[in-house]
């Protein structure tokens, strides 16, 4: 594997960054949102600069020109995302969920009258999903979904809750996992993957306040929801193996990591100017966060390197998006020895430091390594496709 970029990927940097500097707004960097901290006028910037990487090619970047990409090269993707992810760019969540996982999942197994308009929607950013999987008895344990599609003529009848829904009452679209056969022999099987228009009648979307205490959650319920039967994706009672490809695209992240550098300056400079960056012990909490940044990003370049090969990552997906988490969490705990009681400040006292980034990260990262299969779900991914060790009988 070779992690270097070429002097064409140097250049193409430059200009992302040139870019990047003149169109984000300072509005953006005032709100200073992170993860889980929507707000409606910072949701209103997001979605302003979306549509302006789309009209570039840039939002979408790999997807084929005909469905609004501009096919571009893994390296140049790399470059791409690592940039967006320094800059604090507007793109979060809602972006990965569309373009990054559900886009290229509609790719393999949609018709093309799908990818037209879906695919295409998304990479101009003129459409956003949310994702309908986990239900209240039904998250690591994902095979357990109870939400029901029964056919009734053309259409498909949806009854059933999904929780914790991540931007449902801001998405057009959700992708749903639902069960259309209640009669298969194994809970893997009888899955269907739908579209659900989000304005269809008998939706009700109820939101939960994130500890944050933001809107970015939601519960969602489907009362005899009827939506046409041209909205299958894929093959019918067939739909384990498509959420599985979607959870695999979930658990690639591969430019997010140079993210961690502008919290690691953040650290070295309250260090310094707290005049604890000669204390041994604080030394080498910093230190031990840049080196699992770095272990990080190179997980990630593995990922992008195996798709550049034609590969398809599946353990190594979970290893690259373990890591992560837990280089999150690390970081907002040393964060904390850094900052002391200057850690725990909400951005609006006047006492804050960087709008309160470490009080915000140590709450926030309490739900990463849980979405997309906590990271119990992941070592055991790795245990038994990487290391091929046996599934333990229960």
């Amino acid at each position: 594997m070779d992690f270097r970029f070429t002097e064409e990927e140097e250049t193409f940097r430059k200009e992302v960054k040139a870019w990047l500097k003149e169109v984000i707004p300072q509005r953006w960097y005032d709100l200073g949102p992170g993860i889980w901290e929507e707000t409606e006028e910072g949701w209103a910037i997001s979605r302003t600069f979306q549509k302006q990487l789309g009209q570039k090619g840039w939002l979408a970047p790999g997807y084929p020109k005909q469905y609004g990409g501009s096919e571009m090269t893994i390296g140049k993707q790399l470059v791409l995302s690592e940039e967006l992810a320094r800059s604090d760019a507007p793109v979060s969540v809602e972006t990965a969920i569309a373009v990054s996982w559900v886009g290229p999942t509609i790719m393999l197994f949609g018709n093309d009258e799908q990818k037209d308009k879906y695919v295409k929607g998304v990479a101009t950013g003129d459409l956003v999903f949310c994702l309908g999987y986990s239900e209240t008895e039904a998250g690591s344990d994902l095979a357990s979904l109870k939400t029901s599609a029964v056919e009734d003529g053309d259409e498909f009848v949806i009854n059933g809750q999904k929780i914790w829904t991540s931007y449902a009452h801001y998405a057009d679209y959700c992708w749903l996992a639902a069960r259309t056969d209640p009669t298969a022999p194994r809970k893997y099987d009888g899955v269907s993957m739908l579209i659900v228009d989000m304005k269809s009648p008998g939706i009700t979307v109820r939101p939960i306040i994130n500890i944050l205490e933001r809107h970015s959650f939601n519960e969602v319920f489907f009362d005899n929801v009827r939506i046409p039967k041209e909205n299958l994706v894929g093959e019918k009672d067939k739909g384990w193996y498509e959420l599985m490809i979607a959870l695999d695209h979930e658990r690639s992240p591969s430019g997010g990591a140079a993210g961690f550098a502008k919290v690691l300056e953040v650290l070295v400079d309250v260090a310094k100017k707290r005049k604890i960056d000669k204390d041994p012990n604080i030394r080498q909490k910093i230190a031990q966060v840049a080196v699992a940044m770095e272990v990080s990003k190179v997980l990630g370049y593995r990922v992008a390197w195996m798709y550049s090969k034609g590969l398809h990552p599946n353990y190594e997906a979970s290893i690259s998006i373990m890591k992560a988490s837990e280089t999150l969490r690390h970081q907002a705990e040393v964060g904390a020895a850094v900052l002391g009681p200057y850690a725990h400040l909400r951005r609006e006292s006047k006492w804050t430091v960087e709008l309160g980034v470490i009080e915000r990260m140590l709450l926030s990262c309490l739900s990463i390594g849980i979405g997309g299969g906590t990271n119990e779900i992941q070592r055991n991914i790795v245990a038994q496709r990487g290391l091929g060790l046996p599934r333990q009988k229960m």
